[in-house]
């Protein structure tokens, strides 16, 4: 029987706090705790976003798997109740990037993109699940976009990336499972469009 102490040098999670995470799995303090580098190859590997994209990027933890991304770099531990953006969910099965960051990231991918056109694109931000047998790329998490149509005014993105008629414009992330693309879009971003 213990007393509740632990003795051992391990460092534990902190659900209250960000711990910036390591930048490789080698300097792990944290049993369970994503590396930098393997969350930068998880989204260069599924959605072929170059690593260098997230150069100017820091990573964080708060929770158990709850990573966020922040452009900048701050001390750690930090006892605060944000920082930047959440991007992914790890610590299950299955590795699920947010809404947020396939809105702001999504641009850059090259894979796992699936372009719906204009009546699919308002079903998937409405919420809802979709039978789409025509995709054949993998399954699993996939970012859903459309093309910004010749009638769309163009307007400014994220850090002055210009979003021009004819761009492929990331709406969220969906699942896709036998046949089915399940819209990701959490309730209170889900738009009738």
């Amino acid at each position: 029987m213990t007393d509740g102490s632990d003795s051992s040098d391990e460092v534990h999670n902190d659900g209250q706090r960000f711990d910036r995470l390591p930048e490789t799995s080698d300097e792990r303090t944290v049993e369970g705790r994503a590396s930098r580098e393997e969350v930068v190859d998880y989204f260069a590997d599924r959605f072929g976003i170059p690593p260098e994209t997230f150069d100017d990027y820091t990573f964080w933890e708060k929770g158990a798997g709850k990573i966020w991304i922040y452009a900048g770099q701050a001390e750690t531990p930090l006892e605060i109740e944000a920082i930047g953006m959440t991007c992914l969910r790890t610590r299950q099965e299955h590795w699920k990037p947010t809404t947020d960051f396939a809105q702001r990231f999504g641009r850059y991918a090259t894979d796992c993109v699936i372009e719906l056109d204009r009546e699919q694109a308002r079903a998937f931000a409405t919420g809802e699940d979709q039978d789409l047998e025509w995709w054949d790329g993998d399954w699993g998490y996939l970012i859903g976009a459309h093309e910004i149509g010749v009638g769309s005014e163009d307007r400014s993105g994220q850090e002055g990336d210009a979003v021009e008629r004819g761009d492929l414009e990331p709406l969220g992330i969906g699942l896709y499972v036998h046949g089915e693309l399940r819209s990701m879009v959490p309730k209170g971003r889900q738009r009738d469009l």
